[in-house]
């Protein structure tokens, strides 16, 4: 694991720039914000007028060790047209220009020079603002993960960059094991569950009594879905959470089997199946119940999890 760092990018407007970063391992934070303008906490509809100089911009945390700052510029270029001025995509103002502000001085000459090459393959000349950061107030809470809490929302970024965004720096960390092993690797009912979409018995399978402080795995890939804070009893006799460790660790589906129509849960990257998704969860966490078969899960207690090289998830298991 690398050292935890901060860029500072405008890109039109930032709910698309957000939900485009975090698809890319390696970023371990977003959030939208209002950067280098002329005023103190302004709001949203200040920005708008055109009075405060500030740039919509999102705060991007990451892991130097997992993803160079060199690559999340190269992957913010593909969401911008750097050669226009105040606008981007259907969106026109001084708000929407874009923008890579630091934090830290020694990103400078990694920013000029990635610039540099960008406009190699321009004609026109670029117009990104590069500056020191002078000051960043967060956005409302209504813009923070928009795109997430508004499936279909408008958004500038081509559908198809999220997918190239997923995948140019995919983890390389959790492998999917190949059939024979995974059948030598997992028990029969691990096997029946992630590979052959079976369900365990109720009320009596490793996990839906645990509730000691941990994350819990693919146990096909080791890959972490879920941790202990978010786990609730749900009286239904499997595991069940609020959510995910992010969303995009799972593949939902639409599930006919047995006469009904449910939502199946996958993990993403072993494609196992792990359970169910339903929206009778507590109301006070969100009102979704992910039911989740222990046989798909590997818990990783506490005491545990930095051996196990789940150091960095450590923080998410803080009150």
């Amino acid at each position: 694991m690398g050292k935890e760092s901060t860029i500072y990018l405008a890109g039109g407007c930032f709910w698309g720039t957000e939900h485009f970063m975090k698809q890319i391992n390696g970023v371990i934070d977003t959030e939208v914000g209002y950067a280098n303008g002329n005023t103190e906490n302004p709001t949203y509809q200040q920005v708008c007028s055109h009075t405060t100089g500030f740039a919509e911009t999102v705060k991007v945390t990451y892991d130097t060790g997992v993803v160079s700052l060199k690559t999340l510029l190269n992957l913010y270029f593909m969401t911008i047209d750097p050669t226009s001025i105040n606008r981007q995509g259907g969106d026109s103002g001084d708000q929407y220009r874009t923008g890579v502000y630091y934090a830290d001085k020694e990103d400078l000459p990694v920013i000029n020079a990635q610039i540099a090459e960008l406009g190699k393959k321009y004609e026109k000349p670029i117009v990104i603002e590069v500056q020191a950061l002078r000051n960043f107030y967060k956005a409302e809470d209504y813009h923070q993960d928009y795109l997430d809490k508004n499936v279909g929302g408008y958004c500038h970024i081509r559908p198809e960059l999220f997918d190239i965004a997923r995948k140019a720096n995919a983890k390389t960390m959790y492998i999917k094991p190949d059939q024979k092993t995974l059948r030598q690797k997992l028990t029969p009912i691990q096997y029946k569950v992630t590979q052959e979409k079976g369900t365990e018995p109720p009320f009596d399978n490793e996990y839906d009594h645990e509730f000691r402080p941990g994350i819990y795995v693919d146990i096909t890939t080791g890959e972490p879905l879920f941790v202990s804070t978010d786990k609730f009893d749900s009286g239904c006799g499997w595991p069940a959470f609020s959510k995910p460790i992010d969303k995009k660790l799972l593949v939902e589906n639409t599930d006919t089997s047995f006469g009904m129509v449910r939502t199946e849960v996958r993990s993403s990257l072993g494609d196992a199946h792990l359970g169910h998704v339903f929206s009778d969860g507590p109301k006070d966490i969100g009102g979704i119940r992910y039911c989740i078969n222990s046989a798909a899960l590997k818990f990783i207690p506490k005491e545990a999890m930095a051996k196990q090289g789940y150091e960095k998830y450590l923080k998410l298991l803080e009150p």
